[in-house]
């Protein structure tokens, strides 16, 4: 018979341990301009930690998974993502956040600096610090997060790596930043090519020194181990399975499935009540159930149903909801119209009121910086963001999932100063051109009311011009910008301020051509209309009644007849008829139709179709509310 060992009872309980304080875990976010190599940095860090395979066949840009982000390559959505290192100390766990790169998608980046302990700022070596960096680097700085620097695309030809340090250190000082701030790392490195070093000259290697200046330089997460459980909501997404996934940082405690919890507002006011029916980590790129979760790790709860981004989740006991970073608000509205067009449900499945409000609620929830209001008709809502392209992504994606959707032309949001004066938003555009284009550019913002603030040349004959201008002014002026630059300009926006109101500024200079009628169009009709402006459509393309067809050469609408037909007689002439030959039409991408409508014009947006048309069909109402706004 064996004997029990009296030290080791068979069922005694293990000891409770208490974390460790030091935890081998690191936050960071990784903040950069658009197309500066951020995501396919993070793609290196991927293969280099072992997080894929060597014979795993993994996607270029693996973290844009989103449809929309491969199609135009930029970073739209704020995505989590987690690599271990196994340095010379042990192995670290990385917490990844990339993070988009266009300043209209800002209010993503806003709510997940509160999740990270520091940031990596990556730079062009060409480029330099752009509008976009200093917009996210002003808001890391705010919360006291120490950034490495990572000058990217070091083996550019025409790169610039030292100047563009000194013009990084320059941006912080205007924002403020601190002492400590300002004795920041910097590395030099080339994402595509997978390698990072202290010497500006190095051209090959790996990006060991990043894993280890991560490592030395951002601090672990200042967590409470032994205090009750708090965690902020920052990214809200939605399961078909799982439901409410609320994604954010572990303030303090620990959580285990089916824990108990609630969620708080900013005020403190219980939202609901539940359980954490599941909790997932992040490894790779892959969300993975764990049982438990400790203060400092960024996590993800599922077993909410109303709780949203800015709520504290918490143990029952605790009352006091964590703070929640301000957002800034839209300054760009649109209305979402039901489609009502005679061509209405032939394309879509989603034509409703109701299901297009039950779509915009949905993304207003998820998406801090949009607000949704529906208009007193219950037929259509104004859907108010941060900019043209914010508010596009939102349409293409509705249009993707089957909606039909009549869109208005964009309208700042004025706002009113201590003296009962409007103001309007201003935005800061740089913009780099060939030097032969600087003077056409310079015109064209002087007209839309922006003001000059600062005009250098940035090497291999390109000229770098900065304009504070009016929002309103530079609706619709990229298409024009563009042709202008023969396609060769870069500008980018940054909103800057609410200032004193500019006054009227010149819209559209031309006309457009609208149908009379509703039908198919003919060659025939399009040959003889073609003499009159520019044409949107080709034969056989249905028309309709109000539809805009073409651009008029001259500032005035002009209404035709897209489907004239030649007549026939029984004699013959004595010229043989001429072959038909048109000029391709111009189409239009959705954020161009939208910069090019007028105020009483919209866009039909479908499943298959982007169609231009004026807001009232008839040409009778067109008069009559004509005659109104004359006498008003």
């Amino acid at each position: 018979m064996l004997r029990r060992s009296k030290r080791h009872p068979p069922f005694a309980r293990k000891p409770v341990m208490t974390a460790p304080k030091a935890a081998p875990l690191r936050n960071i976010a990784i903040i950069a301009h658009v197309d500066h190599g951020k995501t396919t940095l993070v793609d290196q860090l991927f293969r280099q930690s072992g997080t894929f395979r060597d014979n795993q066949r993994v996607e270029e840009r693996a973290m844009d998974s989103n449809d929309l982000e491969k199609e135009r390559g930029i970073t739209i959505l704020a995505k989590c993502t987690s690599v271990e290192w196994p340095g010379k100390d042990g192995t670290t766990h990385i917490n990844i956040v990339d993070t988009p790169g266009h300043a209209d998608f800002g209010g993503e980046v806003e709510r997940i600096l509160s999740m990270v302990d520091g940031v990596i700022l990556l730079v062009d070596s060409s480029e330099g610090a752009m509008p976009q960096t200093k917009f996210v680097t002003g808001k890391a700085l705010a919360l006291g997060l120490r950034p490495i620097v990572v000058v990217n695309k070091i083996d550019r030809a025409d790169g610039r790596a030292q100047e563009v340090l000194d013009e990084v250190f320059d941006l912080f000082v205007s924002l403020d930043a601190t002492d400590e701030q300002l004795d920041f790392p910097v590395l030099y490195a080339s994402g595509r090519n997978g390698y990072a070093s202290e010497d500006m000259d190095a051209r090959e290697g790996n990006l060991t020194p990043l894993f280890e200046k991560i490592v030395e330089h951002v601090p672990a997460p200042a967590a409470d181990f032994d205090g009750p459980f708090k965690f902020l909501v920052t990214l809200l997404d939605r399961d078909n399975f799982l439901g409410r996934i609320l994604t954010g940082k572990v303030q303090s405690g620990t959580i285990k499935v089916n824990s108990p919890i609630h969620a708080l507002d900013r005020d403190g006011k219980i939202v609901e009540t539940g359980r954490a029916s599941k909790i997932m980590a992040f490894r790779g790129l892959e969300r993975v159930p764990v049982d438990e979760a400790r203060a400092g790790d960024i996590i993800s709860i599922a077993g909410l149903t109303t709780a949203t981004v800015a709520n504290t989740i918490a143990d029952p006991t605790v009352t006091e909801p964590l703070y929640a970073q301000p957002i800034d608000p839209p300054t760009l509205s649109m209305r979402f119209a039901v489609n009502d067009s005679p061509f209405a449900g032939r394309e879509g499945s989603k034509v409703t009121s109701r299901m297009i409000r039950d779509r915009l609620e949905r993304e207003a929830e998820s998406n801090v910086a949009i607000r949704v209001t529906e208009s007193a008709d219950r037929d259509s809502f104004e859907v108010a963001g941060r900019g043209e392209l914010q508010l596009g992504v939102l349409i293409e994606t509705m249009r993707r999932e089957g909606f039909e959707l009549g869109i208005s032309r964009p309208r700042v949001l004025y706002g009113v100063d201590e003296n009962g004066k409007r103001t309007e938003p201003y935005e800061t555009t740089v913009i780099d051109v060939d030097d032969e284009y600087a003077g056409v550019v310079v015109e064209k913002m002087a007209v839309r009311k922006g003001e000059m603030t600062d005009m250098r040349p940035s090497g291999g004959g390109k000229t770098r011009i900065t304009f504070s201008a009016p929002s309103r002014g530079l609706i619709g002026y990229h298409g024009e910008f563009l042709s202008d630059t023969r396609g060769t300009g870069i500008m980018n926006r940054l909103f800057e301020k609410y200032g004193p109101y500019k006054g009227v500024i010149e819209g559209r200079p031309v006309g457009v051509l609208i149908s009379n009628g509703t039908g198919e169009a003919v060659g025939y009709a399009l040959n003889m209309l073609e003499e009159r402006g520019v044409l949107f459509v080709k034969p056989q393309e249905k028309v309709y009644e109000g539809m805009l067809i073409g651009e008029n050469a001259k500032p005035d609408d002009l209404e035709v007849n897209p489907m004239k037909s030649k007549q026939l007689t029984n004699f013959r002439s004595t010229g043989k008829d001429d072959a038909i030959r048109l000029t391709p039409p111009r189409v239009m991408t959705l954020e161009q139709a939208i910069a090019y409508i007028d105020d009483d014009e919209m866009v039909e947006v479908t499943p298959l179709s982007i169609r231009l048309r004026k807001a009232l069909l008839d040409p009778n109402d067109r008069k009559k509310a004509g005659r109104k706004k004359e006498a008003a």
